[in-house]
């Protein structure tokens, strides 16, 4: 079976809630944070697969069309690439928020749907994410967590950004 480490997007490996943009809601308001390259490229050393697992309410909620985000996660993995990160597969739930479905975090079906489409071993994977969303779909899954932020109860370790993060997935990991 193949190992991988899921990743929320907003808040793990680009800004949100800040300064410089609110929400991603074109590829020109996606600003990764430093190191996000880097972590990625330690993450393609040691795991068979990087996914990015991430809720994007905004296409329910009339923000933007689903086909803007997926041109937004197609220049998201294409910048990546081109620094030699490599991110297989992005998935997310399009659904507005308390919508009630089965795929919104804190749910954990993307990251099962992608761990049978992939042949994950979830119990040798990493959910990583910055909210408490994504440390409980993680653990509905069976991976290990990582929270990025001040702390989490929950989460298996926590980091202030996905570099440091990354570090301490790939010792825990090998």
């Amino acid at each position: 079976m193949n190992k991988a480490v899921f990743l929320d997007r907003d808040g793990v490996i680009n800004e949100v809630l800040t300064d410089r943009v609110k929400f991603v809601n074109r590829s020109d308001q996606m600003y990764f944070f430093p190191g996000v390259a880097e972590a990625i490229r330690l993450f393609n050393q040691t795991f068979d697969y990087v996914f990015v697992v991430t809720n994007q309410g905004g296409v329910g909620l009339g923000f933007m069309k689903e086909a803007q985000l997926q041109a937004i996660h197609s220049d998201m993995i294409t910048s990546l690439q081109k620094e030699g990160a490599l991110i297989q597969e992005v998935v997310y739930c399009p659904h507005k928020p308390k919508s009630g479905c089965t795929c919104r975090k804190p749910n954990s079906k993307l990251i099962e749907d992608l761990a049978r489409k992939y042949d994950v071993d979830v119990k040798s994977s990493y959910m990583v994410g910055d909210t408490d969303t994504d440390i409980i779909a993680g653990k509905k899954a069976g991976t290990k967590t990582v929270f990025i932020g001040k702390s989490d109860p929950l989460a298996d370790a926590v980091y202030p950004d996905l570099l440091q993060a990354a570090h301490w997935i790939v010792d825990d990991a090998t």
